[in-house]
């Protein structure tokens, strides 16, 4: 094993200014939002930081749509049952019918926030067909623009502009927006509980903001590689905080590959351009992935078929692609004809065209790309993590909902149902509520059997440091190099020794360069969580344990040690079963 340390904190310049809030919220996607919307009505003050702007991320990129049972032909226990298939032996049972039974109320809690959700002829809530779902659960908004509703619909009413029909409560608390600003380190008391954020605002100055609770909305860890569907902002600044915190992750190795990310061709190619993704609904209105000799890729692979898990289907097209040699394979949705791509799939469509491809009259050339991180910060639904003070909402949280594989269309539907509950439990500041917290988060940390691990907090004797942005290509290409849809020891011991060997400095960062440590740290995290899994499990594959191992069907937790190395457990198979 390499001796990799990873900075405990981060340097950066002095602090120019310093707020005061009730709660933060980093991150102003879905889960973000829904929190802020509840905090904000209970007339606490909420301070939200984003990257970008109000909106901003991967819920407005979402093209899929949200899981939900309304229709009576379907059940609460079929999707309860298409999750934990999905997820592979790593769900938590509990968390996925909580999250299921609370799925149709949250659609009618966004409708009552303003969302515009497609509907049938009849006025009923249209459904979708999406991999690893045996009913249409679907709900989409615009054909393919469900994320870009929710995301519209939420900024609206924090911005005060709620549908007419709704009264704004009286008491609503300050809301401040503080844009183009990047989450630095948590500030911790000396008992290590969190009492606020350290900050780099878009003109560069240091800030300090305080408050009881601080969130972390984050999102995702997709620039760590070099092809993602995540947007330029998902640089796993949320993993960074919280390990540096003192947080426990959760089974980093389940990182999810989408099986169909348009593969623009050359005359149409520009630096920095979006992963274009072609949403799975695609394949469920009857699209089919084929080679280039026009042979069908998942034909007696899965008995879904192209609407396999993704893990199946991803692996299923990598080692198509391994064996061909080709850099590209094709998903071809010719047969569903002018109307359904125009209506059901206007944005695809018209992100082809733009690239060059038309959906209607050819098969889209399309590979896998890294999409979403299913392991995270280990959480409750409600977003009570390890930490006193702590919470993590979405993407950047481990729920114990996705397991080893994310079920599609989950992910939106967990941000908003996991942002609104937390919401409600930071709107009350009562003792009773505060020792439900404690014992709670005590109880996550027990099950992790990380007790022995020395956390940062407790001993802050590690210099400051941070990975200037100019090592951000060379990590990059390692991590995309070492953990990719397949992997192995020694490509996962390489990328090790690579992040190891990235120089750290002790000059003040900027943003990019907090940016730029939080990637070594994305990689550091993946790559020990993968090597010490010696399986292949749901969308965590190796080439040298090829098959799912039954004594592993346990999860993986790691916390940053003192000395800025990682500490390891899992769980003990007993426990796990």
């Amino acid at each position: 094993m390499t001796d990799l340390r990873l900075p405990t904190r981060l340097r950066v310049g002095p602090v120019g200014q310093r707020f005061e809030s009730d709660v933060i919220i980093v991150g102003s996607g879905a889960a973000g939002m829904a929190a802020a919307i509840r905090v904000l009505d209970a007339g606490r003050r909420v301070t939200m930081i984003t990257k970008g702007a109000l909106g901003d991320g991967s819920t407005a990129w979402a093209q899929g749509g949200l899981a939900a049972v309304t229709d009576p032909a379907d059940s609460l226990t079929d999707h309860l049952a298409d999750t934990l298939v999905a997820g592979a032996g790593l769900c938590e049972p509990d968390q996925v019918a909580e999250l299921v039974a609370a799925a149709p109320a949250a659609i009618e809690r966004m409708i009552e926030l303003g969302a515009r959700f497609d509907r049938a002829i009849d006025g009923a809530l249209a459904l979708g067909l999406e991999g690893g779902h045996h009913h249409r659960r679907i709900i989409h908004a615009g054909g393919d623009a469900s994320g870009a509703e929710v995301a519209r619909s939420l900024a609206a009413s924090l911005a005060g502009s709620r549908p007419a029909h709704q009264s704004r409560p009286s008491s609503r608390g300050q809301f401040t927006l503080l844009e183009r600003c990047t989450a630095v380190d948590a500030i911790r008391t000396a008992d290590g509980a969190v009492r606020g954020l350290r900050v780099i605002d878009g003109d560069g100055v240091v800030g300090e903001l305080y408050a009881d609770a601080v969130v972390l909305a984050a999102g995702g860890i997709g620039q760590a590689w070099s092809t993602t569907t995540n947007p330029a902002t998902a640089t796993g600044d949320g993993l960074g905080i919280a390990l540096r915190a003192g947080a426990i992750i959760r089974d980093p190795e389940f990182v999810q590959f989408h099986p169909t990310v348009l593969v623009v061709p050359p005359a149409h190619r520009l630096p920095g351009d979006r992963g274009v993704l072609i949403s799975e609904a695609v394949r469920g209105e009857g699209a089919r992935l084929v080679n280039g000799h026009g042979k069908l890729i998942m034909d007696g692979r899965h008995p879904m078929g192209d609407l396999a898990p993704r893990d199946v289907v991803a692996a299923a097209m990598h080692a198509d692609l391994l064996a061909s040699g080709d850099e590209q394979l094709f998903l071809d949705g010719t047969a569903l004809g002018a109307t359904t791509w125009r209506q059901h799939f206007p944005t695809i469509l018209q992100l082809c065209r733009e690239r060059g491809v038309d959906p209607i009259t050819e098969p889209v050339p399309v590979r896998p790309a890294e999409h979403y991180f299913c392991g995270g910060i280990l959480a409750t639904l409600d977003g009570v993590t390890t930490v006193p003070g702590l919470y993590a909402v979405g993407e950047v949280a481990s729920t114990g909902v996705q397991g080893a594989n994310r079920l599609a269309s989950n992910s939106l539907t967990e941000a908003f149902i996991a942002g609104d509950r937390l919401g409600r439990l930071l709107s009350v500041r009562d003792v009773e509520t505060e020792a439900r917290i404690a014992v709670i988060s005590a109880a996550l940390r027990y099950g992790a059997a990380l007790d022995e691990v020395d956390h940062p907090y407790l001993l802050d004797d590690q210099a400051p440091a941070v990975v200037g942005s100019a090592q951000r290509p060379r990590l990059v290409k390692a991590i995309t190099r070492g953990a990719g849809v397949l992997r192995d020891g020694s490509g996962l011991t390489e990328l090790l020794a690579e992040l190891a060997a990235a120089p750290q400095s002790n000059q003040e960062g900027s943003a990019a360069d907090v940016e730029t440590t939080n990637l070594q740290v994305v990689g550091a995290l993946v790559g020990t969580a993968a090597l010490l899994r010696t399986e292949s499990r749901g969308s965590h594959r190796r080439s040298d344990h090829d098959r799912p191992v039954p004594s592993w069907q346990r999860h993986s937790y790691l916390a940053l040690q003192s000395d800025g190395q990682l500490g390891t457990a899992t769980e003990t198979a007993a426990a796990a079963a």
